[in-house]
């Protein structure tokens, strides 16, 4: 949680993501694991970027998901210091994706766990995830994966035999940022 503050404190301050010395922290910390960071302000999603695999040190990717999340995220303008004291950062942790095995539509919606998946849908070139808390919002597993397909760029309706599915949890933790972030 801190390195993803001090990255938005960075930015703010210096317009660039926060650098990390691995050295600084165990190895726990640097091991490669996919992260998403998610902003909030007001209790509405300010901000969220993230990798579906992993390909960093996991406090490296979380410095690179804040920053992106907080400046680059195209949904919305960059966030102003003025938005800092209210913003809730929230830090998913991707466990490894597993693939789906599915014969079809109703068999894909037969396998998710509504409150539990975070899902993975791709289809040639489209690719969508949603992580787990998107539950909250979409609790029918059918409306869960209509929304996924948009968000890949698909249409809610579409079906294909080249459909793939992965699936994943995730381990999160969220903090109000104090405060003078830096």
């Amino acid at each position: 949680m801190r390195v993803a503050l001090d990255s938005i404190g960075h930015g703010l301050a210096h317009g660039t993501q926060l650098g990390v010395d691995l050295a600084r922290y165990p190895p726990v910390l640097c091991a490669e694991h996919a992260s998403f960071v998610t902003l909030m302000v007001a209790g509405k999603l300010r901000g969220c970027i993230g990798k579906s695999r992993a390909c960093n040190p996991l406090v490296a990717d979380v410095a690179e998901n804040a920053f992106a999340a907080a400046f680059e995220d195209t949904r919305f303008a960059a966030l102003t210091s003025a938005e800092v004291d209210d913003i809730d950062v929230k830090v998913s942790v991707l466990s490894d994706p597993e693939p789906l095995r599915f014969t079809g539509e109703t068999d894909l919606l037969s396998r998710l766990r509504p409150g539990i998946d975070g899902v993975i849908l791709e289809c040639g070139s489209l690719h969508g995830v949603f992580l787990p808390d998107v539950w909250q919002t979409l609790p029918e597993p059918r409306d869960f994966l209509s929304n996924l397909k948009v968000k890949a760029g698909m249409r809610s309706d579409y079906w294909s035999t080249e459909m793939t599915a992965l699936r994943f949890t995730t381990a999160s933790t969220s903090l109000s940022a104090p405060s003078g972030t830096d």
